[in-house]
């Protein structure tokens, strides 16, 4: 049987035949799903700095402010296990395409409320679309590069996360100033219904066709409940993502408070404290993610636990810088203090995402994703950001944000942990 991108379904059968064609189009994926996961994030991280405006124009406390970022996350958590199911079952690409669509809209209609609660619904339905897209998308990159490129192939990908966060710093600022926050999201929401027609057109490979030396489990149609549960139950791949949660908390708390804090706390000018934490994540988040793949890959070649230890080691490193960003009040301490504790941050992001889709089948890695995606919001950037605002609200936002040198320091410490269970994993003996 053969798919609508000229691949065979059977990946044992047909994978000699198959593997040139993938290896080919690999590229152009990769290029395509990059520039949606910058879309992605750009859209994400447009709300930031609107919230001034918005809480100026539609009377917002600290705690309603954050809870819009709490709304697309839920339900950008909630829809993750569906979509995980479909993206191991069925067409990849249309899931995507589909998810694109929606979030675009949704985006768009986000400029036109008029009160707070229409607000809210939009950003809510905006996790709907991003949910297809943030569990299907590495699965179906895992299918166009081998094992051995995974790290690097991983840090281009998620190299559209600080360059599409800052870009929604920076373009949500300059709109918001010019034309207004209505304004903001339009721009925001158009280009991705571009996007989702071009996706159809990128392969779908079989499931754990770059994976020569790995069988696609005969598992893999079992009962989704099974599955989930099967997955938590595998301790290297459990304790990854309570470590990624743990590492998004904090990541989202600061991402969504860090512009405010400079200008409130720091009484930075809002332009600066915009464009200019902008500027930082572009630059740091480019350099420490593709280092932190490029050291991953190579690294690989002498551990197959290299992506988890490189990721609690650059972790647990950023601790410290974290506490200076924070509480330092010289402009020459501070600035250089965020930058390097962004650099070392970004350093996990492609090994971490790679140990994920490596600690599992093939044919459950969009699952695998999905749960990763359920439990990292949950316990993560879906609730740091209005905890945070309630301190503020109860005490002060630089009291606030004190909480997230914690959470980076949990994150490094369960990734050490993986690790370990992972080597532990590697040397018990194979059932017969």
């Amino acid at each position: 049987m053969t798919g609508p991108d000229g691949l065979s379904a059977p990946a044992s059968a047909q994978r000699h035949t198959a593997a040139p064609l993938a290896a080919r189009l690999a590229s152009r994926g990769l290029i395509v799903l990059t520039l949606i996961n910058l879309l992605n994030y750009l859209d994400r991280y447009v709300v930031p700095p609107l919230i001034p405006d918005l809480q100026r124009q539609l009377d917002l406390s600290g705690f309603r402010a954050g809870a819009l970022n709490t709304a697309f996350l839920l339900v950008y958590l909630l829809a993750a296990p569906l979509f995980g199911r479909i993206g191991d079952r069925g067409s990849r690409t249309r899931a995507i395409a589909a998810g694109i669509g929606i979030w675009s809209l949704a985006t768009a209609c986000s400029g036109l409320a008029r009160e707070y609660w229409q607000l809210f619904a939009a950003r809510a339905a905006v996790g709907i679309g991003e949910s297809a897209y943030g569990t299907i998308a590495p699965a179906l990159l895992a299918d166009y590069f081998p094992r051995s490129r995974r790290g690097r192939v991983f840090a281009v990908f998620f190299m559209a996360i600080p360059v599409g966060s800052a870009l929604g710093y920076v373009l949500g600022g300059l709109i918001d100033q010019a034309y207004g926050w209505r304004a903001a999201f339009f721009v925001a929401g158009i280009p991705g219904l571009l996007l989702a027609a071009w996706v159809l057109r990128l392969p779908d490979p079989p499931r754990g066709l770059q994976d020569t030396d790995t069988q696609v489990s005969p598992d893999s149609r079992r009962p989704t409940a099974q599955l989930y549960l099967g997955l938590v139950r595998h301790r290297a791949y459990a304790l990854t993502v309570l470590g990624y949660a743990a590492y998004t908390f904090a990541l989202g708390g600061l991402a969504f408070w860090m512009p405010a804090f400079l200008e409130q706390v720091r009484a930075v000018p809002p332009r600066e404290a915009t464009t200019g934490f902008g500027a930082i994540v572009v630059v740091t988040g480019f350099v420490g993610t593709f280092v932190g793949g490029w050291l991953g890959d190579q690294w690989l070649k002498r551990s197959r636990q290299a992506y988890l230890t490189l990721s609690g080691l650059a972790t647990v490193a950023a601790v410290p810088a974290a506490i200076v960003a924070l509480t330092a009040v010289a402009p020459g301490v501070y600035y250089p203090a965020i930058v390097l504790a962004e650099l070392l941050l970004f350093v996990s992001t492609g090994p971490i995402n790679s140990a994920i889709v490596n600690l599992v089948a093939p044919a459950e890695r969009a699952s695998a994703v999905a749960l990763s995606v359920f439990t990292i919001h949950l316990l993560g950037d879906a609730i740091s950001p209005p905890l945070i605002g309630r301190i503020r609200d109860a005490a002060s936002l630089g009291l606030a944000v004190l909480i997230v040198p914690a959470a980076i320091l949990a994150a490094g410490l369960l990734w050490f942990w993986a690790a370990s269970a992972s080597r532990s994993a590697d040397r018990a003996p194979q059932p017969s």
